[in-house]
């Protein structure tokens, strides 16, 4: 199968609350702008720039504000299908209703508000060897604080601003296998139909070596376009 033809699904229907009423009062979350682009194109830009144009937007919340953008600014010639999957529905309930377009035995499947430098025919190359029904692409955290690390004598040994955390999360950034329809009506993506496929080790993960970042708030829109406009833009892969 072409890179081409691989569906890839964003859910992006969601209503931002968490970057305040003020920032999504006029526009829906993923149309909020980096630099000159929303955060959606990038997302779309990043899959675009591998070879994978075909995209099922899952929309809810002003998802109308969505497609208009779309139908006026699609100059990259991408294969766009806009899905109203309802205003309150769960991320499993929004997947759910776009299966009568997808054909194909895998396909991507992303939020629409996370960027990474992300190798996407590794993430899918490791889906297909695993078997697994989901992978997930698993990210390293970063602290939201800086942490002081202490010696002996309660000595401070060193101040370190923000560092990465040993634990990993769940980034974004999936291939699912057309199973995972089988799935959807157990709840809730993550806190039900993922914890039914780790007790059947039917979930996988791919470890992203690289960087990553969501805009779950004002601050994020902030430090993204603080990296765009300042070339330190590290999922511009293009």
């Amino acid at each position: 199968m072409k890179n081409a033809d691989i569906p890839v699904v964003i859910l992006c229907g969601g209503k931002g609350t968490r970057l305040g009423v003020h920032a999504v009062s006029e526009v829906p979350k993923p149309l909020l702008s980096i630099g000159e682009k929303p955060i959606l194109w990038h997302v779309m830009k990043i899959y675009a720039a591998q070879g994978f144009k075909r995209f099922i937007l899952c929309v809810g919340h002003k998802g109308d504000q969505i497609k208009n953008y779309f139908k006026k600014n699609n100059q990259e010639h991408w294969h766009i299908q806009c899905v109203d999957t309802g205003l309150e529905a769960p991320k499993a309930q929004r997947i759910a209703k776009v299966k009568r377009l997808i054909e194909e035995e895998n396909f991507f499947l992303a939020y629409g508000d996370d960027v990474a430098d992300i190798n996407l025919s590794k993430l899918f190359r490791l889906h297909l060897n695993s078997g697994s029904i989901a992978t997930i692409t698993a990210v390293q955290m970063i602290s939201d604080f800086g942490v002081v690390e202490i010696g002996r004598n309660n000595t401070v040994t060193a101040f370190k601003e923000k560092p990465y955390l040993k634990k990993r999360m769940n980034g974004g950034f999936m291939v699912m296998n057309r199973k995972i329809f089988d799935f959807l009506n157990l709840g809730e993506l993550e806190n039900a139909v993922f914890k039914k496929l780790v007790t059947l080790g039917r979930i996988s993960a791919y470890r992203h070596p690289g960087q990553w970042k969501t805009m779950n708030t004002l601050k994020d829109n902030l430090e993204l376009n603080t990296l765009w406009k300042t070339g330190r833009a590290f999922w511009k892969t293009w």
